[in-house]
């Protein structure tokens, strides 16, 4: 391992694990762009999912309830997609209101919901307890549904062409606040208010705001929860959560070791190191081949193929020879440990950068599978309500005017 791809959180309150800061991001040739509110974050309230078992137990203690109280919550919470103590009647009445101040405080309040696709793309804005604005897009499809989710109240990664990247990192989401996004989402699939009835929340992709290895004992311990089955978790397959990154290496690494089967998500955009030093501005502190390298260690650690996400850009990165470089890159390592994933670039408001020609995005398809390369051009779900990849930016709605943020 290069010396530095060491994890070592900072030991400033600022710049630790919580903070948002990603190893190394504030000294060197990267550092996180910071959003102007970034000091002033403060923690969100506690919450059940923020809680150890022993955690919780101790609270129920405090309020006179007995140990097996909390095995019933974890059942509401987990089992049944629900927070709302008052509805909790296997609980005395007089517990309720106590459990919920101690237990479930709201940690997330939708502000406005989208709708695209006939209805089966729902992207909703959320607010949190700073008046931060996070969203996240539950998508449905014949054989599955996803929900990409947010880790951070904006991203510190400076990408020039994502919406997300242009406001700066404000802060970490807890991993409460990161949970509650997926129970609501399952409880709507489960309750049938999404297009095409009941259903099941099948896949979770943390590719919403922020760069989830910048808060990465939160995802983690989110997505040991999401896994988990009830009443220890909800119970989602942890192959179908997926975790992307834009090349945090020692996240990649660290990762690695925890044993969790979910899949990695690379962001690459570009075959070589002068281009995506433009693009992914993270790419100055960990070079192209040092975060192939890791990958590619991921997936011998996991035997998961890792997917290498790739926004295909008219005139930048879309051209043969990139194609062909990306090919050689992957190539290198022997073996078919990749899919890659074309995406076609959703603009944003003001962007220089604009989706390739059809014709180019289907010569780069060729000319990797040419070279024995999985690739799949992917699916652009939610565009028309800025709800596809790159494009959420948490804007408030105005609800009196049309419905497009």
């Amino acid at each position: 391992m290069n010396s530095n791809d060491t994890f070592r959180p900072a030991a400033h309150p600022h710049d630790d694990a919580d903070s948002g800061i990603t190893p190394g991001g504030t000294t060197g040739a990267f550092r996180d762009v910071l959003a102007k509110d970034h000091a002033r974050r403060g923690k969100p309230p506690l919450h059940f999912a923020d809680m150890t078992v022993d955690e919780r137990e101790e609270r129920a203690k405090e309020l006179g309830m007995p140990r097996f109280r909390v095995k019933q919550l974890a059942n509401h919470y987990y089992g049944r997609f629900d927070a709302d103590a008052a509805d909790f009647t296997d609980l005395p009445a007089a517990l309720r209101e106590p459990v919920q101040e101690a237990f479930f405080p709201i940690l997330i309040d939708e502000v406005t919901r989208q709708v695209a696709d006939d209805g089966q793309t729902i992207k909703t804005l959320w607010n949190l307890f700073d008046g931060s604005k996070i969203e996240s897009v539950l998508m449905r499809y014949p054989n599955r549904t996803t929900l990409c989710i947010s880790s951070q109240v904006g991203c510190g990664m400076g990408c020039p062409f994502c919406a997300t990247g242009q406001l700066g990192l404000t802060r970490n989401m807890s991993t409460g606040e990161i949970l509650e996004q997926v129970r609501i989402a399952a409880g709507m699939m489960a309750r049938g208010e999404v297009a095409g009835g009941p259903g099941r929340l099948s896949n979770v992709v943390f590719m919403g705001m922020g760069e989830p290895m910048g808060n990465y004992r939160a995802i983690v311990s989110a997505v040991r929860q999401i896994g988990a089955m009830p009443p220890d978790g909800f119970g989602i397959s942890t192959r179908n959560i997926t975790v992307s990154t834009v090349g945090v290496v020692p996240g990649i690494r660290r990762l690695a070791q925890e044993g969790l089967p979910v899949r990695l998500a690379v962001s690459l955009h570009a075959p070589n190191d002068d281009l995506r030093d433009e693009l992914v501005p993270m790419n100055r502190r960990f070079n192209v081949d040092q975060v192939l390298d890791a990958a590619h260690d991921y997936y011998l650690a996991s035997k998961r193929r890792v997917s290498i996400e790739y926004a295909l850009m008219r005139g930048i990165n879309d051209q043969e020879v990139h194609a062909r470089q990306l090919a050689n890159k992957l190539n290198h390592y022997g073996d078919n440990w990749a899919h890659v994933n074309p995406i076609p670039l959703n603009p944003i408001e003001g962007s220089k950068w604009t989706a390739s020609k059809p014709e180019d995005e289907a010569r780069f398809l060729e000319i990797l599978h040419d070279a024995g390369i999985t690739a799949t051009l992917r699916d652009t779900r939610g565009q028309d309500i800025d709800g596809a990849c790159g494009q959420l930016a948490a804007k408030t709605i105005d609800m009196t005017m049309p419905q497009r943020s």
